[in-house]
């Protein structure tokens, strides 16, 4: 049985599925699962919804869901509106499925990538200084460094660019890197023709 039962009838069953599913994706990426339920319940819904039809809908604490609704709007997934002549504040998820996924990856780098590379450079630093500490493994922090600045470097470059050109790369998929010599194929090609 999961954390949050979703009232049996209260969605359609599609519906159901995709709040229950998404929770526990989130579960897997270390999202709390109600965070997650939440803002997959807002992602569907056609209008916004109050944390009161929230909490109605999933079966979920007024408190849990105040909580949870905090840390989407942290994560810039959810917004909350008051709309004129309203009691109550309503909240919408971003509806375009490029933008969500920005801002989650933007919040997953400085959350994980960014605070790494902090770490990694106060090693190489201090390992610079330090006797004790071989020419080899100096080495290796560096190469840690450098591909994790790289890799940070790619995904703002990725998070930057229109969504027309982003949703163009992804149906590509391979053909991207086929196309620069990068895969097995041409560059298997490439190396017996310089041979």
């Amino acid at each position: 049985m999961t954390e949050i039962t979703v009232k049996s009838g209260a969605l359609p069953p599609s519906i159901e599925r995709f709040v229950v599913a998404w929770g526990e994706m989130g579960e897997v990426w270390g999202v709390n699962r109600s965070v997650a339920q939440i803002h997959a319940l807002l992602y569907v819904s056609e209008r916004p919804l109050s944390a009161e039809e929230i909490a109605e809908r999933l079966h979920l604490a007024r408190s849990n869901v105040s909580n949870s609704l905090r840390e989407l709007i942290a994560w810039s997934l959810i917004r909350r509106a008051s709309p004129l002549g309203a009691r109550r504040d309503v909240y919408e998820a971003e509806a375009d499925v490029f933008e969500m996924v920005r801002r989650i990856a933007a919040g997953r780098k400085a959350r994980e990538i960014d605070p790494a590379i902090a770490a990694l450079r106060q090693c190489v630093v201090a390992a610079e200084d330090d006797p004790a500490v071989s020419a080899d493994v100096r080495r290796r922090f560096r190469t840690m460094l450098d591909f994790t600045q790289g890799v940070a470097k790619s995904f703002d470059e990725v998070l930057r660019l229109p969504t027309p050109v982003l949703a163009r790369l992804i149906k590509m998929g391979g053909a991207v890197a086929r196309l620069a010599g990068l895969t097995s194929g041409r560059a298997g090609k490439r190396g017996r023709e310089k041979s």
